[in-house]
């Protein structure tokens, strides 16, 4: 799967998405993940790809020319009959959620739009986003961080990301249920120790116990999902 991430601050979505488990299936060729400096499509001598915006008000907006030619630059190479959405990181979009993300996978590629400053002028969006995608209920300085992690979201449903289709089918959020309390050595800590259930060996008995565990946690933490 591609992604394709227009930016002004490339360095940065590099750098997160360059470590870890996406970073590795990065290096392994199961993801593509590709940034493209805004800026470089300015023809301003100064590189500058931001206006005061009509009607007044404070900050500025980033024009349409640049973001407009970066974007004829990114998709100038696509394949016949591809799969293609663009999305524009956006705090006025629908929130990611799990179904969405498993809805983008099912893409071939992925055109990301970070808006910066005051956003961009409305015409861009307009013309070349096929969606707008919030990560939350909150405004951030940038799309950058947001289209990391939709990438990082996303990625992980792409075959070969991870060990097992079960790492994240049976997980929080993903199963429809938060995912039961899990523990590790040492067995007893400081008198507080793992279920006993968990050690019997009995498969059967475990699986039970998980789901009900699972059950209970979604009910005191998070009754809404249920």
């Amino acid at each position: 799967m591609r992604f394709d991430i227009m930016t002004l601050f490339p360095e940065l979505v590099d750098g997160i998405l360059s470590a870890s488990i996406i970073g590795r299936a990065r290096k392994a060729g199961f993801i593509s993940v590709n940034t493209y400096n805004i800026r470089d499509f300015s023809e301003d001598k100064n590189r500058r790809v931001d206006d005061t915006p009509y009607g007044g008000g404070k900050g500025m907006l980033m024009a349409a020319p640049p973001v407009l030619r970066c974007f004829d630059h990114v998709v100038a190479d696509a394949e016949e009959n591809e799969k293609r959405r663009v999305i524009y990181l956006s705090p006025r979009g629908k929130v990611l959620t799990q179904k969405k993300a498993v809805e983008l996978a099912r893409f071939d590629r992925l055109v990301l739009l970070c808006g910066h400053y005051e956003g961009i002028d409305e015409r861009a969006i307009d013309r070349i986003a096929d969606e707008e995608i919030s990560i939350g209920d909150y405004v951030l300085t940038g799309g950058e961080l947001p289209a990391c992690i939709l990438v990082d979201c996303v990625s992980r449903m792409v075959d070969g990301v991870l060990a097992d289709p079960e790492c994240f089918e049976n997980e929080s959020i993903a199963s429809g249920m938060l995912e039961y309390p899990q523990y590790t050595r040492p067995l007893d800590l400081d008198g507080d120790r793992v279920p006993e259930v968990l050690t019997s060996g009995d498969h059967e008995k475990i699986a039970e116990w998980r789901y009900r565990a699972a059950l209970e946690l979604t009910k005191k933490k998070r009754p809404d999902l249920l």
